[in-house]
């Protein structure tokens, strides 16, 4: 069995000037397109903003996890694979930036 989930930070302008990330809304899906879809539509409609309220949304960098799980003979076998993923109209800055703070846990 496979699963799939999405993670990340989102990256907007504020109410009243500036820009800056925040958590996102975590998604999960049937497939690594699945999620892509969902977390695109979204960015564009300002859900993906797990909670700071943003005057809009820029882009996101999301965290893909797929994990899958056999059973062997009755013992039960996981194994993740992760893979960050630039969503929206994001510079190479702001893509560094966005990088920095998943790094260094600054959100």
């Amino acid at each position: 069995m496979k699963t799939f989930e999405a993670s990340g930070l989102v990256y907007g302008n504020y109410w009243g000037g500036g820009k800056g990330a925040y958590q996102a809304t975590e998604i999960a899906g049937k497939s690594k397109a699945d999620i892509l879809k969902q977390a695109k539509k979204m960015l564009d409609n300002g859900s993906l903003d797990g909670g700071m309220g943003y005057e809009s949304l820029i882009g996101a960098v999301l965290t893909l996890k797929s994990t899958e799980t056999l059973d062997v003979k009755g013992k039960v076998f996981t194994h993740d694979e992760y893979e960050e993923v630039f969503i929206g109209d994001l510079t190479e800055k702001e893509q560094d930036f966005l990088m920095d703070c998943l790094a260094h846990n600054d959100i």
